[in-house]
């Protein structure tokens, strides 16, 4: 690896969310000095909740952080999902004992705040890394022994390498893949977070629920060891705004929720403010690294959420990334291109059944007959065994 001065060069990292902190943790852990930039004033997480499958704790344990992300969770006994219109239970999985003897590790949901929060402290417990906050890389070139990075600040940085943790618009991308803008999917999700106290005592579940309805679905679950409770109303609309933090309107969001049942319509007339984004993802693609650059997570493969599973791959990625980069540390072009070899056939479907669970969940008439003919029957063994090519790896 390049050296300066008798010192190694540090890994580079645009974006300091949670893809960026893990990333930088992960090589830290294998003894790499790492520098990460984030163009924000201050390290943290827009947004709410989100949920973490047993992938995502088998490598979470190997560098050392799955109790501190369990810390703040919360664990559902079990997913439903209910028919947004009439009530009915479509199917239920049950995610305590017979779930963890079959993946060997838990599920569980956590406010996005929180698990950056553990990443982030991580990081600042390890003196190989280094945060800088207010920067944002603009450009980057490779000179073939290093690369060096021009910050929005007119600094020039020198790294070994860089890898481009910038999420779904991400700059980095752009060099390397250059596909143009990001692909919208026509859905926007809402999202709030509400104190315990604020929940109707009849409407407050343990559980992750989801109510499917047509060209709708609407999810609530508990955060932070049971005291937040966690929305998501996500719709079909053509509106189209870039970003994640959006104010939504109440009216747009009742349009499209009008005549589904009590329990979804009591639980949306409990938000004040809605925050809204509009759901992108990209096309799977094959290649996401050129010499010493590399990229990682949405950056390398957005995706939709109807899997649950941004972070989880980001954390994937990050903890693969780190042990390509230990075999070969002379030689980081061929650790970046066998991290992406191991990476891009999964983050790929990803990526597409994402899209083909956004169509179940949404299904209306016929498709959604079919889909619940489907789902009904199904054991709690039979459910596992549809998901393990997901909870099974990475």
């Amino acid at each position: 690896m390049a050296s300066t001065n008798g010192g190694t060069l540090p890994f580079l990292i645009s974006g300091g969310g949670i893809g960026g902190l893990v990333t930088a943790y992960a090589l830290a852990q294998k003894g790499f000095p790492v520098r990460v930039f984030e163009q924000s004033p201050e390290f943290r997480e827009v947004g709410a909740g989100i949920q973490l499958g047993p992938n995502v704790f088998r490598v979470l344990e190997k560098i050392g952080l799955k109790e501190a992300v369990l810390a703040d969770a919360h664990r559902p006994p079990a997913q439903e999902m209910r028919d947004a219109l009439t009530g009915k239970l479509i199917t239920r999985v049950p995610l305590k004992e017979d779930f963890i003897k079959r993946f060997g590790q838990p599920y569980a949901v956590t406010h996005r705040a929180d698990i950056h929060g553990a990443f982030l402290k991580a990081c600042e417990g390890s003196n190989l890394i280094t945060l800088a906050t207010s920067r944002r890389v603009d450009d980057f070139k490779d000179h073939g022994d290093k690369v060096t990075v021009t910050l929005n600040t007119g600094e020039t940085v020198e790294g070994c390498a860089l890898i481009g943790c910038d999420g779904m618009w991400s700059k980095t991308r752009e060099r390397i893949v250059g596909d143009g803008k990001p692909r919208v999917s026509g859905h926007i999700a809402y999202r709030a977070v509400l104190r315990r106290d604020q929940v109707p005592e009849d409407l407050w579940r343990p559980d992750v629920v989801l109510w499917a309805g047509p060209r709708t679905h609407f999810v609530h679950y508990p955060l932070r060891r049971g005291e937040l409770y966690n929305l998501v109303a996500v719709f079909h609309s053509d509106h189209y705004e870039e970003g994640w933090d959006a104010e939504g309107s109440k009216e747009l969001l009742w349009q499209h929720f009008k005549g589904e049942v009590p329990e979804v319509l009591r639980m949306l007339e409990r938000i004040e403010t809605w925050r809204m984004w509009v759901l992108c993802d990209r096309e799977p693609v094959k290649n996401w690294s050129q010499g010493r650059v590399t990229l990682l997570g949405d950056a390398a493969h957005p995706m939709l959420q109807y899997l649950a599973q941004g972070a989880c791959m980001a954390t994937e990625d990050a903890v693969i990334l780190a042990e390509q980069v230990a075999a070969t540390p002379d030689d980081l072009p061929a650790a970046f291109q066998r991290y992406q070899q191991a990476r891009y056939l999964r983050t790929g479907r990803v990526q597409i059944m994402a899209r083909v669970y956004g169509e179940f969940y949404h299904a209306r008439g016929v498709a959604a007959e079919l889909r619940d003919m489907a789902l009904s029957p199904r054991t709690p063994q039979q459910a596992y065994d549809g998901i393990a090519w997901l909870y099974g790896g990475p």
